[in-house]
């Protein structure tokens, strides 16, 4: 065996050590991810929420407020009331209220967040806005629906939860905010 087939070999070896150096490193992430999402609160958000077959507990009230916020985005987004009561268990529908204000489509993505951050995992979604892009025509106002269920496990000393969404622009929208020859 001559000297470059030897070469050969040695780095094909080497490039199948880090070839399955790599696959298994990707495997190692999953747990990673999932005890960095743990830690930090962070779930996957963009799906629906299993809901287990719960009963509504009428001896218990908590105060569900209502928050609404953009990220350099043109749009007025609010909750359509302030606050709503509800039993843990119980079925509830609220709606958020959107208006494109500028005079071209943009497409945003909400991204919701809960005060106390425990909450979050008791707070069931079981239809969003948030599991989908939204995109509005100039000048287009929607109602949005959020169908939700608070599990009843969530700790008595929680009485109000904050759920609070931010709508964040989608990237590749900021073509259309600029016409060609740079005016908008």
């Amino acid at each position: 065996m001559n000297a470059q087939a030897k070469d050969n070999r040695r780095l094909l070896v080497r490039l199948g050590i880090a070839a399955v150096a790599m696959f298994g490193f990707g495997f190692a992430l999953v747990p990673f991810y999932e005890a960095i999402c743990q830690v930090t609160g962070l779930r996957n958000i963009l799906q629906p929420d299993v809901v287990e077959n719960t009963q509504v507990d009428p001896t218990r009230q908590l105060t569900i407020e209502l928050d609404a916020n953009t990220h350099d985005l043109a749009w007025r987004f609010r909750p359509t009331q302030n606050t709503v009561d509800v039993h843990p268990g119980q079925l509830v529908e609220i709606t958020y209220e959107v208006t494109n204000t500028r005079d071209v489509p943009i497409t945003g993505q909400a991204v919701p967040s809960y005060g106390p951050q425990l909450a979050g995992d008791y707070f069931k979604k079981l239809n969003c806005f948030c599991f989908e892009k939204q995109t509005l025509a100039a000048g287009e106002t929607r109602v949005m629906p959020v169908l939700f269920v608070v599990d009843p496990k969530l700790p008595n000393d929680v009485n109000t939860i904050t759920l609070s969404y931010t709508f964040f622009e989608v990237e590749g929208t900021q073509a259309q905010k600029t016409a060609p020859g740079g005016r908008s």
